[in-house]
């Protein structure tokens, strides 16, 4: 059995609903599945211990470049570790890393939640198009811009975010820029900032605010499924 260490907490998930007993590591914001055994908490996606990890023993440890830090991951493998770094800018690009991580990388049968969000996406009929921006933080406001996994799947369900062909990905916008954009949404998910009802909307007096669950807008693994309606219902219920 092979030992993984996982730093994104996306592909623990995805490992360990589909091959429980594989992880050995994982992050301290590795929150699913609620029972991840023995795996040891080796730090953040950002600020991970290198030396504890390469402690672990693993044969494989899982990064995404977007999540992790290069020089972390250059430190893994100057230390013999090997690192499998994906990249997920979109959908389709998630279910082909998936595929990458779990049945080629790991020598997995293909998990059958994998195949069930492929049918779940494949399904989906976009809402009537609404214009939207997502911001991510505040303090300072920061949103989503150009090239990202959330905003691939928001544009499949109908919304079309202003901020889609800013040259950054996650620009910040001071919140004033934000109110007078002109849109008729605003989606604020629960992480990485935990918007609620009570902070973030009231940024936007008179603008629908669609409070939608992060982990289902943000995450690829097996939330993947069930996203397409968890985020429509959300985006209906926009007031």
């Amino acid at each position: 059995m092979r030992r993984v260490v996982s730093l994104v907490p996306s592909l623990t998930e995805a490992v360990a609903v589909s091959a429980p007993g594989l992880l050995v590591g994982v992050t301290d914001w590795c929150t699913h599945p609620g029972d991840l055994g023995d795996a040891v908490r080796i730090g953040g996606t950002k600020n991970p211990d290198v030396r504890r990890i390469a402690e672990l023993r693993p044969d494989l440890v899982i990064a995404n470049e977007e999540e992790n830090r290069a020089p972390d991951l250059a430190a893994l493998r100057a230390a013999g570790v090997e690192v499998l770094v994906t990249e997920v800018r979109t959908l389709p690009q998630a279910l082909r890393e998936l595929d990458r991580v779990l049945v080629g990388a790991l020598g997995l049968t293909r998990p059958g939640w994998l195949a069930d969000a492929e049918r779940a996406w494949a399904r989906v009929e976009p809402l009537a198009e609404r214009t939207a921006f997502v911001p991510i933080w505040r303090r300072p406001w920061m949103v989503l811009g150009r090239d990202t996994f959330a905003g691939d799947l928001l544009a499949r369900l109908g919304v079309r975010n202003v901020y889609a062909g800013h040259p950054e990905r996650y620009p910040r916008v001071p919140v004033e820029e934000l109110a007078a954009a002109g849109c008729d949404l605003v989606v604020l998910p629960d992480e990485p900032y935990r918007f609620t009802a009570e902070d973030g909307p009231e940024a936007f007096p008179g603008l629908p605010a669609a409070l939608v669950d992060g982990r289902h807008l943000t995450w690829y693994g097996p939330s993947l499924a069930g996203a397409p309606e968890v985020l429509a219902t959300a985006l209906r219920a926009a007031r």
